[in-house]
């Protein structure tokens, strides 16, 4: 890992790809009921990051690889790392849907 990886974002498209491609695999939306609803990748689910404790709720599985997902990246960071702590072990934090170039779902 060099400095410059240190300032590199996740992306998204690439993370989507990766998320269809695994098995069994969940895309997990962390932004608030309202965000989600105005428009979400397809096949996605909401969690918001709020009640990201509630994640076994949504994902029993603590080995489901998990995609996160949010608008820019800051709460997709946050909510992988509490999901790391609470012991989800194939965790993908692919950042914001700013950035998505695919469709979106209403």
């Amino acid at each position: 890992m060099g400095f410059r990886d240190l300032f590199q974002r996740p992306d998204i498209n690439k993370g989507v790809e990766e998320y269809r491609a695994a098995e069994r695999a969940v895309l997990l939306d962390v932004r608030e009921r309202d965000e989600y609803e105005g428009g979400h990748i397809p096949g996605s689910r909401n969690l918001p990051l709020s009640d990201i404790a509630k994640a076994a709720s949504v994902i029993a599985d603590k080995t489901t690889a998990v995609f996160v997902y949010c608008l820019s990246g800051g709460r997709s960071s946050a909510a992988a790392a509490a999901l790391r702590r609470m012991g989800y072990t194939d965790v993908h934090d692919i950042g914001g849907i700013g950035a998505w170039r695919g469709e979106v779902e209403r």
